[in-house]
C-alpha cells in the first residue's frame, strides 16, 4: 500500500467536522457503545433513551470527551459535546470544538489504543507504587469530620494491631479551621507534625485531604480577593469583562458555601501550590486527597482571568497533582495518560454499588484513568452508615474481595471494629492474597504508564467479538487473570470464561469457552489464569 493510499484511507475512516451541528451516526448490528462519564458506566453499553450533556456534567467522578465501541470505532473532541442514543443512532450535538469520527480500528481495544495514541498518550511516569503495593487506609468513615490527633494515632495503631500492614494513611476534611487555611487547627491537633513524624515510623506515608475552595469572610478569602485570585460573578451580565467584575462567585457545595480558586490565573496556581509545598515542609506531609473540582462547581456565571468551560476548570484543577506524586482526585476532566490517582465516586454501603464497582473502574480505563482506585470498603458514601445498628458484614468481605485484585484497594470503616471473627479474617485473607499478586500488578502499572492500557479490562476489551461486552461482574487483571468477585447477598456466582485454557484458584483445568455457576465461600476470591490461548 503506498504513502499516498494510506493517507487517503486514513481520510476516509477519520472523519473530523469542524461543523458544530448534530451529528448523527447508525450504530452497526451488534455495535455496542462506551465512554463519556466513569460515574454512569453500569448503564453501559449505552441503550435507547440514554443521554447525556458533558458541559458542566461530568457525574461527580472522572469524564472525558470520548466514546468508544465494540466496532472499532470513536469519537473524540477537545471540548465537552452533549450525546445520545435512539432508536439505533447515536447522535452527538452541542459540540464546542471539532468533532472527530474515526472507523479505522477493529475493535474496542484497538479503538482505544488508536485514540488514546492520538490524544492523551500515556506521559511515562507512575504515581506513589505504594499507593499500588499496600492497602490505604482513610479516616473519613470512622471519624467523619471530626478529625483530629489523638483519633487518628489510634485509628493507625489499630490498623497495625489487628494485622493490617501499613502503607498510606489519608486524613480527611476538617482538619483545619476553615478552607483556604492552610494550618491544622490547634483545638484538634496539639502537634501536627509530631503526629506525622508518629504516622511515619509506623510504616505509614501521610496524605491530606485538600479542595479549591476557600470560606468567605476570613483573612485568607480577603487577600486571595485583592489579588484577583478567586472565581468571579458576571451579575447576569454576559458581557462583563474580568477586569470590571467586583463580586466573587460563591459555590453552593457539599459543606456549604465557599468561594472558589481561579486557577486559569497562573498566581492561582502558584498560590495554592505554594501552600501544599508549606504543607509538607512543616508538617512532614507526604501529598495530597485532592477532592472537589467538579465542572458543576463552576456555574456559567463564573468570571476568569483566562476564558474557560467548567469542564477546563475541573481540568486545571487535575494538573495541581501533577506536581505531587501521592495524589488522589475524585473528579477529573481530560487527563487521561496523566500519573494522576483516581478514586471512584463514594458508594454507598449498598449491593446496587458494590454491583458498580466493576463496569465503572473498567470504563475508567476506557478513559484513559488507568490509576484508579475503587471506593472505600464497604462503601464511602457517609450517609449510608447513619443510623445503622449493624453493618452488613457479607458486604465488606465482598467489597474487600472486589477490590483486592483491582489497582488499589482502600478502607476507612475499621473492618476489626464492625466485622465477627470470621469476617475479619476472609478481609485479611483477601488482602493476604494481594500481597501474592503485587509484584504482578506493579508490573501492570509500570508497563501502564509507557503502554496507556488498562491495568483492569472488562471482558469485551481483553476478548472482543465473544458476546462478552454486557458481562460487569467479572473483570481482566492484565491479560493473565480473570477474576470473579461475589457482588450479590447470594453466594452463587455465574462466571464467563472465554476461550483458552483456564488454571482456577481451586487448581482445576477449564477449557473455554464456558459458563459456570459456582457457589463461592465467604473467604474466596474466583481467579482464573489463562495459561494458553
Amino acid at each position: 500500500m503506498n504513502k499516498a493510499f494510506k493517507i487517503a484511507l486514513l481520510f476516509v475512516l477519520s472523519f473530523v467536522t469542524s461543523n458544530l451541528s448534530a451529528q448523527t451516526i447508525a450504530i452497526k448490528p451488534g455495535e455496542k457503545w462506551f465512554g463519556g462519564a466513569v460515574n454512569d458506566a453500569h448503564l453501559m453499553p449505552f441503550a435507547d433513551g440514554y443521554s447525556l450533556n458533558l458541559y458542566g456534567d461530568t457525574r461527580g467522578n472522572q469524564a472525558a470527551p470520548l466514546l468508544v465501541s465494540t466496532k472499532g470505532r470513536f469519537i473524540w473532541s477537545e471540548e465537552p459535546f452533549k450525546f445520545s442514543v435512539s432508536a439505533g443512532k447515536l447522535t452527538v450535538s452541542e459540540t464546542h470544538a471539532a468533532l472527530v469520527i474515526d472507523s479505522s480500528a477493529k475493535d474496542l481495544q484497538s479503538a482505544f489504543k488508536l485514540a488514546a495514541k492520538r490524544y492523551f498518550p500515556s506521559k511515562g511516569k507512575l504515581p506513589d507504587t505504594l499507593l499500588f503495593a499496600k492497602p490505604q487506609y482513610n479516616t473519613w468513615i470512622e471519624l467523619v469530620y471530626n478529625q483530629n490527633q489523638k483519633d487518628i494515632i489510634s485509628y493507625a495503631k489499630a490498623i497495625i494491631d489487628n494485622g493490617f500492614p501499613p502503607g498510606v494513611l489519608m486524613i480527611d476534611d476538617n482538619w483545619a479551621d476553615y478552607y483556604g487555611r492552610f494550618d491544622f487547627r490547634a483545638d484538634r491537633f496539639t502537634n501536627a507534625t509530631a503526629m506525622i513524624d508518629s504516622l511515619h515510623t509506623m510504616g505509614f506515608k501521610v496524605m491530606l485531604w485538600v479542595s479549591p475552595f476557600v470560606s468567605p469572610d476570613t483573612e485568607v478569602y480577603r487577600e486571595l480577593l485583592a489579588k484577583r485570585l478567586l472565581l468571579f460573578d458576571n451579575g447576569g451580565n454576559a458581557n462583563l469583562a474580568w477586569d470590571k467584575a467586583d463580586k466573587p462567585a460563591i459555590i453552593s457545595w457539599w459543606n456549604g458555601y465557599s468561594s472558589v480558586l481561579d486557577f486559569t490565573n497562573p498566581q492561582a496556581k502558584e498560590w495554592f501550590t505554594g501552600r501544599l509545598n508549606y504543607m509538607v515542609k512543616t508538617y512532614h506531609l507526604d501529598g495530597f486527597k485532592l477532592d472537589a473540582g467538579d465542572a458543576d462547581f463552576y456555574p456559567a456565571s463564573g468570571l476568569s482571568y483566562k476564558k474557560a468551560t467548567p469542564n477546563e476548570h475541573s481540568r486545571l484543577w487535575g494538573e495541581i497533582g501533577l506536581s505531587f506524586p501521592l495524589n488522589e482526585y475524585r473528579a477529573m476532566w481530560k487527563m487521561g495518560g496523566e500519573p494522576l490517582v483516581e478514586r471512584l465516586r463514594d458508594k454507598q454501603h449498598t449491593w446496587v454499588d458494590l454491583q458498580k464497582l466493576i463496569p465503572h473502574i473498567t470504563t475508567a480505563g476506557l478513559l484513559g484513568y488507568q490509576f484508579t482506585c475503587p471506593d472505600m470498603i464497604g462503601g464511602g458514601e457517609f450517609g449510608s452508615f447513619i443510623g445503622e445498628d449493624k453493618l452488613d458484614e457479607q458486604l465488606i468481605v465482598r467489597s474487600a474481595q472486589s477490590a483486592a485484585l483491582m489497582p488499589m484497594m482502600q478502607f476507612s470503616v475499621a473492618p476489626w471494629r464492625v466485622l465477627s471473627k470470621q469476617h475479619l479474617a476472609a478481609v485479611k485473607k483477601a488482602v493476604a492474597l494481594r500481597a501474592k499478586y503485587t509484584p504482578y500488578i506493579l508490573q501492570l502499572a509500570k508497563a501502564s504508564a509507557q503502554s496507556g492500557e488498562p491495568i483492569v479490562r472488562s471482558m469485551e476489551y481483553q476478548f472482543p467479538n465473544q458476546g462478552l461486552a454486557d458481562v460487569k461482574g467479572q473483570f481482566m487483571l492484565g491479560s493473565k487473570y480473570l477474576v470473579a468477585p461475589v457482588i450479590t447477598k447470594e453466594n452463587c456466582k455465574t462466571i464467563y470464561l472465554p476461550k483458552g485454557t483456564w488454571l482456577s484458584d481451586d487448581g482445576k483445568k477449564i477449557k473455554g469457552p464456558k459458563v459456570l455457576k459456582t457457589e463461592v465461600a465467604t473467604d474466596r476470591l474466583p481467579v482464573f489464569e489463562l495459561i494458553r490461548n
